[in-house]
C-alpha cells in the first residue's frame, strides 16, 4: 500500500469527529484517519468489512515497541479481520478495538500522558 498523500507532520489530538470526519489542530479533514506519532495522516478505510493487515503497515513500521494502536471501528465496536489481529500478534503491539467516539477520546488522554499510542479511526456520520 502506497502512502496516503494528505499528512499533518505532527503529533494532535484529536478535538471533534462526526459528519464524516474529524478536526485537529485547529483543521479538519472529511474520512478516516491514522494518529501516528510521525503525524495524522488520510486513511482510505471506510468500514472495519474493508480491513486488511496492509491498511496497518504504517502502523505497523513507525509505532515503537511496547506501544498500542487504537482502532476506531466506526459508530459501535466491530473487531476486524483475523489478519489484521495476527499482524498486530507478530510485530507486539497492542490493538485495543472500540467505537471512533471511544477511540478518540482514550487517544487524547493517552497522547496527553506521553504514552506511546496511535489511532486508526474510521469516520462516522
Amino acid at each position: 500500500m502506497t502512502a496516503p498523500a494528505a499528512r499533518y507532520p505532527y503529533e494532535a489530538a484529536v478535538t471533534a469527529y462526526g459528519n464524516g470526519g474529524f478536526r485537529f489542530a485547529d483543521m479538519s479533514h472529511k474520512g478516516s484517519i491514522l494518529c501516528l506519532p510521525t503525524g495524522v495522516y488520510a486513511w482510505e478505510p471506510q468500514s472495519v468489512a474493508e480491513l486488511g493487515a496492509n491498511h496497518f503497515a504504517r502502523v505497523l513500521q513507525d509505532l515503537k515497541r511496547p506501544g498500542v494502536l487504537l482502532l476506531g471501528s466506526g459508530p459501535t465496536q466491530v473487531y476486524p479481520p483475523v489478519d489484521v489481529i495476527a499482524a498486530f500478534i507478530e510485530t507486539r503491539i497492542n490493538l485495543e478495538v472500540m467505537s471512533t467516539g471511544a477511540a478518540v477520546r482514550t487517544y487524547n488522554i493517552m497522547l496527553g500522558e506521553k504514552r506511546v499510542v496511535a489511532a486508526a479511526l474510521i469516520a462516522v456520520a
